[in-house]
């Protein structure tokens, strides 16, 4: 059962991942999509691909972390004897609350609870902060972007293990590329990084780079706590909306210092950001 486990777990991300494309993508890639879900389908049991069907319907969030024995979605305090079951993985296991798949936490980066922060949590102040902000980011490479954020996540106390998180959002990016196509953003992310709240790290490289073949300016990247998956999404169109003026995009890049990144980054997703 746990390599049934594994295959949901893979199947819930390229779900995912097609869900994001929708939202920032010109629709290139949905074919390829569409057919490495309909394989890994494929290796579900019929048992398994009928509750997977069924839960799909009513959410593409349809696996889910037990974390500190708490069902990482719905919040729902898993029973000792059921949660034995989830890290035994002989059986599936369904939350009792949400009825979505458990299987043991084994993220090996967590996020932490926010650090006390002077701006109210409105807006994109609920998870990001000034400490988050690399206005000077020398990066010459997605790799290079992403451990650089990585790091400043986990100095400022966002996540515990930068390293960690640079090796899943690279494992990310294979899977499909999150830079915008003409858009000069990118925006890697790993998701199941359970513990806190969702964390948003900005970097802005001056003269931009290659990332995939698009030439990059602003970098986003982000801590994502399963239960807010599809929140996510919204965040992300939030953003490529706030950013559609040249107006917004020179203000961000112009900015100097984190202060000011973080005051551009504010006032710019403003509108778009609730």
């Amino acid at each position: 059962m746990k390599s049934q486990i594994n295959t949901l777990r893979q199947l819930q991300e390229l779900v995912l991942t097609r869900d994001e494309h929708h939202q920032t993508g010109d629709g290139s890639h949905l074919d390829a999509l569409n057919d490495s879900i309909a394989e890994l389908q494929k290796k579900l049991s019929p048992q398994v691909a009928g509750i997977y069907e069924n839960l799909y319907k009513k959410s593409h969030v349809f696996i889910s972390a037990m974390t500190n024995n708490c069902c990482a979605v719905c919040g729902m305090q898993v029973p000792i004897a059921h949660g034995q079951l989830v890290k035994m993985a002989q059986h599936l296991v369904t939350c009792s609350s949400c009825g979505r798949i458990l299987f043991a936490d084994d993220a090996v980066v967590n996020t932490s609870e926010a650090p006390d922060r002077d701006n109210p949590k409105t807006g994109i102040s609920r998870f990001s902060a000034e400490d988050l902000m690399i206005p000077d980011l020398k990066a010459k490479s997605k790799e290079e972007a992403i451990a650089q954020l990585a790091e400043q996540m986990q100095k400022a106390g966002f996540i515990s293990n930068a390293d960690n998180l640079v090796t899943a959002a690279l494992e990310r990016e294979s899977i499909l590329s999150t830079a915008m196509e003409g858009g000069m953003m990118a925006f890697p992310h790993v998701r199941g990084v359970e513990g806190g709240g969702l964390a948003l790290a900005l970097g802005v490289s001056k003269k931009g780079f290659d990332w995939n073949g698009e030439k990059v300016h602003l970098v986003f990247l982000s801590a994502i706590p399963v239960a807010v998956s599809a929140f996510y999404l919204r965040l992300m169109s939030g953003i490529v909306k706030a950013f559609a003026k040249d107006s917004a995009m020179k203000s961000v890049i112009d900015a100097d210092t984190p202060a000011a990144l973080w005051r551009a980054l504010q006032k710019t997703t403003r509108a778009t950001v609730k």
